[in-house]
């Protein structure tokens, strides 16, 4: 399966709003969320999976009958997310990438931290 910037992204917001010390995200939590109708149970497992590899989410149990649990994102989910969760900035890291011809984890990780580089130099003034 190809991987799809847009599911990864949904992915992370979803495991963040529903996340908690005490709640894990089940799979019928990410599948009943608007965010995700347009995606399939495979897409969206697919970019669960590669989100925990990537280091993206701390825990991620899966069990026989197709459903998964999330714990929550790592210090690096966090970090990712907050570098791309306003639509403008998605926006631009998509752009990037577009150009650069490469939409793998780790370029939208480099290129939304470029993006949130140059914004705060702009707002800085250097």
């Amino acid at each position: 399966m190809k991987l799809n910037p847009d599911c990864l992204r949904d992915v992370l917001l979803v495991v963040e709003t529903n996340a908690s010390t005490s709640q894990w995200v089940e799979a019928k939590t990410l599948l009943a969320d608007p965010r995700m109708s347009s995606y399939s149970y495979e897409e969206i497992a697919y970019h669960v999976r590669q989100a925990n590899w990537a280091g993206l989410l701390a825990e991620v149990n899966w069990f026989m009958d197709e459903g998964f649990l999330i714990k929550d994102l790592t210090p690096s989910g966090h970090q990712f997310l907050a570098d791309i969760r306003e639509d403008t900035n998605w926006n631009k890291v998509k752009s990037v990438l577009k150009k650069v011809g490469s939409f793998s984890i780790s370029a939208i990780t480099q290129a939304a931290a470029g993006v949130v580089q140059a914004d705060i130099q702009k707002h800085l003034g250097l």
